[in-house]
């Protein structure tokens, strides 16, 4: 599990474009998660932007051999929410997962109230046969709390855990907006359930260190054969960096050690992910190990694919 890690970039694979492109997918492409259709051939889901900047989730699907774009449909699987909605200014998806036979998808869905800060909760969409979205509940599938106070984020399930709880959960929670340095403390805290539904939140899984890591965003994380755990994630270190890349590793899910230097990916000297990397998804297919991940602009630029070389 500790061996230095290398990704190989595949480079671009999908860029937001033009033309027959529906109003709320007029730009972005980020948060992207992979549903495996068949062979070699991936729907990706991800977060489109309209003109005032709400999330809304698109797709495309994808040859993850061949590394290209198959089909591209034009138009919203799932928009964001009306008015008084808790996803009436974004949805930004998490990742998929069965319970009890059903298809999920969690994502955070974003406000903006009047004369307030922005905030997040986690709500849950059902995914069907054919792969459409609907919304399991009006009400949010997982709220603030007194464990999360002010702000959740980026949900991510794991199953098939074993033990008591065979689910569990890594998403993303709000400790204040300013830390002193101009940057939110936004950490990395775990749940857990006997049944995908019902979440007992565990508190912070993730260590942070203000300066260093203390914006954390999106984590993806595996489970390997020996019961071992890897999470890759984005972060920011304050006072105005971008988003990098980060890994943590665990040997049973619940105590993570955070090896920022072994991430064996960064941004490129020149480019579409040039200036910043983030929203890291790291999937299986056929012995490979691939990562979608979005680039400069939080998505605005698309998504790339990289591949993990191992010895």
């Amino acid at each position: 599990m500790n061996q230095i890690k290398r990704w190989c970039k595949n480079g671009l694979i999908y860029a937001p474009g033009s033309g027959e492109r529906h109003f709320k997918l007029v730009s972005h492409a980020a948060n992207p998660i992979a549903v495996h259709l068949e062979a070699d051939i991936f729907r990706i889901f991800y977060s489109g932007r309209d003109r005032e900047n709400r999330s809304t989730v698109g797709s495309v699907d994808i040859d993850i051999v061949a590394k290209k774009v198959i089909a591209e449909d034009f138009f919203p699987k799932f928009e964001h929410g009306p008015t008084g909605s808790f996803y009436s200014h974004g949805v930004s998806i998490g990742n998929c997962y069965f319970a009890g036979g059903t298809h999920y998808m969690l994502f955070m869905g974003w406000q903006r109230p009047d004369n307030a800060h922005w905030r997040g909760d986690i709500g849950r969409l059902i995914v069907g046969a054919d792969h459409s979205l609907q919304l399991d509940s009006p009400s949010v599938f997982m709220g603030v709390d007194s464990t999360d106070p002010m702000s959740l984020s980026y949900p991510w399930v794991l199953t098939g855990c074993g033990g008591m709880y065979p689910y569990r959960m890594w998403y993303g929670s709000t400790l204040t907006w300013n830390a002193g340095n101009d940057e939110m403390i936004h950490v990395i805290n775990s749940a857990v359930s006997c049944d995908g539904h019902f979440w007992e939140r565990r508190g912070l899984a993730l260590p942070f260190a203000v300066g260093t890591a203390q914006a954390f965003s999106r984590p993806s994380v595996l489970r390997n054969l020996d019961g071992s755990y890897e999470m890759w994630f984005s972060y920011r270190s304050g006072s105005g960096t971008k988003y990098k890349i980060g890994y943590a590793h665990s040997g049973n899910g619940d105590q993570w050690q955070l090896d920022l230097d072994n991430v064996g990916l960064d941004v490129s000297p020149t480019g579409w992910d040039s200036e910043m990397i983030e929203y890291p998804y790291v999937f299986d297919h056929n012995g490979t190990r691939y990562m979608l991940y979005n680039g400069n602009g939080f998505g605005a630029s698309g998504f790339g694919l990289a591949t993990l070389y191992r010895n």
